[in-house]
């Protein structure tokens, strides 16, 4: 045998090794199942075996193809799509009579030898049995191959298993909202909150109003960390050219692909706050009339940004916009946003003092309170409900609103008093947008949120029926999030954990065991070239003050298995470094910073930790 044959069989054997003790591991799967026991023996399959729907559901048949096509994409292997009995088989059943244990969205999969069945009650059942098969099949393309034989029963806790992506501060493209479907869909989530307006760019094309788009959409170029140089102001003659927005065809188009896999699309237009963008567009709807741009970064208090509530043209307008939104997306809801209103703006306006006066309001709240069930009724008439921020509960709820808990539990637990469901996004489990590993390496956004601390989030506060508790959903707001690949890295593998936690048995939780689990779908990232974190395996690090008043550094790294070294002399550390022994390390005289790196089994794993005496000092 010469060199490149020996070399070519080493590489086709290592393969096929790693193939196989991937497809070993019986414990890969996320979200975890209801139930899984293990069988004797193995299923193989290779471009012969046929994907089997029975004739007479013809209904699953988009189904079968979009699975299909994801095996393809997985293996290489194209298999035909019959409804003729073969030898060996992967066949999609829908149960003659309702299993009442899987419910709308269950399955049940039988891996034997000869063939694979999955059956569910539902076509919808049958896409979230086949996303789990999927996972049985190792991420290595392969003309063969073989899974262990196995049985499963599976069905979700939570109905609402929702994504929030954020296109208003940056406009991301319909292809680049396609792929976070499709990797949503991966691990089972169904709601896909579409932040669609904001005061950065207003993303939705309302024919009526053609200039929110014309206009709204559309702001000066700046480029660098969010709060310093988006807030430089437009220059004199200074185009606006960056933004975007989506077509109602282009909108109908990505409604049709979410729904063929189960997707419900909820879009979100943020009133009556987050509004300078349609401000921008038509200056009349705010208190003062006075004409603006749209910014590439405002926030919150910075420019008029608020609908006027004494303008009764403003509801005119809404019922209009309101009503083409209506027509875009069938799900059940339309999020109104309703969060952070600068009421100051309403304090100072004659129209919204004549406002309070004839409708008898006492304050400021109870005037948006106005605001929302006006809105809300606009909604009825169009055959939708309302949910919003929880902000809306302030002044008194809207009689069928539906709160998204975003500022703790609070939000759920006063909703659920008044009788009202809730969708739970506490910022400190489920803000994916917020800094996931060490401040000095990650560097910018809000806020923390490590990997762990998503797996310990309980959407049922406690004392809350859990009837009042739709699920809940985890929110990518792009402040700090530039370009979809960021988009990417910031969402994977936090999302992961979050799908686990809205669908598996809550009693199923243990950490230690999801992470062996979830780096086996870092595989799968990779080959499906997604971009995700690795910051579990970064040194953590904080500084505590003795009794005697001295300062002593620490680290908690987020997983088990890791060894984390270390320099006090600005010199990079490696394994033959001092090794941190868990006890806190008293810092030299002289040296003003420490540099760590995280090892394990002897290589490193971990990106290079900087930081100043001070800075640890300050976190203090």
């Amino acid at each position: 045998m010469n060199k490149i044959s020996f070399l070519f069989a080493c590489i086709l054997l290592i393969a096929i090794s790693s193939s196989s003790a991937f497809g070993q591991n019986r414990q890969s799967l996320i979200p975890q199942p209801v139930e899984r026991k293990d069988l004797p023996g193995t299923f193989s399959f290779t471009s012969k075996t046929k994907v089997i729907i029975p004739s007479e559901n013809p209904e699953i048949r988009e189904t079968a193809e979009i699975f299909a096509g994801q095996l393809a994409s997985l293996t290489g292997n194209k298999l035909l799509i019959t409804s003729d009995k073969a030898k060996r088989s992967i066949e999609l059943r829908l149960n003659n009579a309702d299993n009442s244990r899987l419910g709308k969205e269950g399955y049940s999969i039988r891996v034997s030898t000869l063939n694979v069945i999955i059956s569910a009650n539902s076509p919808a059942g049958l896409f979230y049995g086949a996303q789990t098969f999927l996972q049985l099949v190792p991420p290595v393309k392969n003309s063969s191959v073989t899974i262990p034989c196995t049985e499963i029963t599976d069905y979700p806790r939570f109905g609402w298993r929702g994504l929030m992506l954020d296109v208003s501060r940056h406009f991301f493209t319909k292809d680049e909202v396609k792929r976070f479907i499709d990797q949503m869909v991966k691990y089972k989530y169904n709601v896909f909150h579409w932040h669609l307006t904001d005061d950065n760019g207003w993303r939705v094309e309302i024919k009526a109003y053609p200039k929110l788009t014309s206009v709204g959409a559309w702001s000066v170029a700046r480029t660098g960390r969010y709060g310093s140089v988006y807030f430089i102001p437009e220059e004199s003659g200074e185009l606006a050219t960056y933004g975007g927005f989506y077509t109602q065809n282009v909108i109908r188009e990505i409604v049709e692909y979410a729904a063929a896999r189960f997707v419900t699309i909820v879009p979100e237009v943020d009133v009556p706050a987050h509004s300078r963008a349609a401000i921008a567009a038509y200056p009349e709807i705010s208190c003062s009339g006075k004409p603006t741009t749209v910014s590439a970064g405002t926030s919150n208090g910075i420019g008029e940004n608020v609908f006027c509530v004494g303008n009764e043209d403003n509801f005119k307008m809404l019922d209009v916009i309101f009503g083409e939104l209506a027509s875009l997306f069938p799900g059940e809801y339309i999020h109104i946003g309703g969060d952070e209103a600068n009421r100051e703006f309403w304090k100072g306006c004659p129209k919204c003092r004549q406002r309070m006066k004839e409708e008898n309001l006492k304050n400021l709240p109870e005037l948006q309170s106005y605001f929302t069930q006006r809105v809300s009724k606009i909604l009825q008439s169009k055959g939708k409900k309302l949910i919003g921020w929880d902000e809306i509960l302030e002044g008194g709820l809207a009689p069928d609103a539906t709160v998204m808990s975003w500022r703790g539990m609070e939000g759920a637990i006063a909703a659920a008093k008044a009788g009202h469901h809730s969708v739970m996004t506490p910022t400190q489990f489920c803000y994916l947008d917020y800094l996931q590993g060490e401040k000095n390496i990650e560097r910018v956004s809000f806020g923390y949120l490590r990997a762990k601390r998503v797996y310990e989030f309980e959407p049922v506060p406690e004392g809350v029926e859990a009837g009042y508790i739709l699920g809940g959903q985890g929110n990518v707001w792009t402040e700090f999030i530039p370009n979809y690949r960021r988009v990417e890295y910031m969402t994977w593998p936090r999302a992961l954990i979050l799908a686990e936690v809205l669908w598996s048995p809550k009693g199923k939780r243990n950490w230690d065991e999801f992470v062996s689990r979830m780096e086996d779908h870092f595989l799968r990232f990779d080959q499906a070239e997604v971009n995700y974190s690795t910051s579990i395996y970064d040194p953590e690090i904080a500084m505590v003050k003795t009794e005697k008043g001295e300062f002593r550094i620490t680290f908690t790294p987020e997983i088990k298995g890791l060894d984390i070294y270390y320099t006090f002399d600005c010199t990079f550390p490696d394994k033959f470094s001092a090794k941190y022994n868990g006890k806190p390390i008293q810092t030299p005289r002289g040296s003003s910073e420490i540099w760590a790196i995280s090892y394990r089994s002897g290589k490193p794993i971990g990106r290079l930790l900087v930081i100043t005496f001070e800075e640890l000092k300050a976190r203090m």
